[in-house]
C-alpha cells in the first residue's frame, strides 16, 4: 500500500494504481465526487466548492475544479482518456453540508451544490449511485483504487458508500 494521495479543495485526483487511495478532506458545503470504472480499474476524486462558474467565469477557466459545472465534465473526460466508459462509472458524492458560521445556512451553498451535481449528472445521462449529503458536519471522502470502494468519515464514524 503506498498510502493516500490527497486531493485539495478545487482539485481532482486520478489513478489506475490498485495500491493507491485518493482522499479529500474538509467537505463542508463543498461536494466530493468519486467516479470509478470497475472494468478499466481507473477512478477519480474531485473536491468542488461551488455549483457554477457563472459566479466567476475567469476563475472557472483557470481553476475549473472549483466549480461543479466546469469540473465534473473535465473529470469525466480525464477518466475517459484513461479508458473509462461513462456508462460503467460508479459515481458517488459526499458533503453538501450547511455549515454554521460559514454562510452555509444563509446561502444554502451545500444544497445548491448538491442540486447542481444532480442536474449535471441527469443532463449527462449519468446516475448517482450513492451519497452522503447534508447535515452540519464536515466529511472526509476516500476512493480505494483496488476495489472502487468509496468511504466517508465524519468524526469517528466511517461509512461505505
Amino acid at each position: 500500500m503506498i498510502g493516500a494521495s490527497v486531493v485539495g479543495i478545487g482539485a481532482i485526483g486520478l489513478s489506475s494504481r490498485p495500491e493507491e487511495i485518493l482522499v479529500t478532506y474538509a467537505l463542508g458545503s463543498c461536494i466530493g465526487v468519486s467516479a470509478y470504472d470497475p472494468i478499466a480499474k481507473v477512478g477519480g476524486l474531485m473536491h468542488a466548492m461551488l455549483p457554477s462558474a457563472s459566479l466567476d467565469r475567469a476563475r472557472g477557466r483557470t481553476h475549473p475544479f472549483v466549480f461543479l459545472d466546469t469540473g465534473l465534465p473535465r473529470l469525466l473526460r480525464a477518466l475517459e482518456s484513461r479508458g473509462a466508459k461513462r456508462e460503467r462509472l460508479w459515481i458517488k458524492a459526499a458533503g453538501g453540508a450547511s455549515m454554521p458560521g460559514a454562510g452555509g445556512h444563509r446561502f444554502h451553498i451545500g444544497e445548491q451544490n448538491f442540486m447542481a451535481l444532480l442536474e449535471l449528472l441527469r443532463a449527462g445521462g449519468l446516475e448517482l449511485l450513492r451519497h452522503d449529503i447534508g447535515g452540519e458536519i464536515a466529511r472526509t471522502m476516500s476512493l480505494m483504487m483496488e476495489s472502487g470502494q468509496t468511504r466517508v468519515s465524519a468524526g469517528t464514524k466511517v461509512r461505505e458508500l
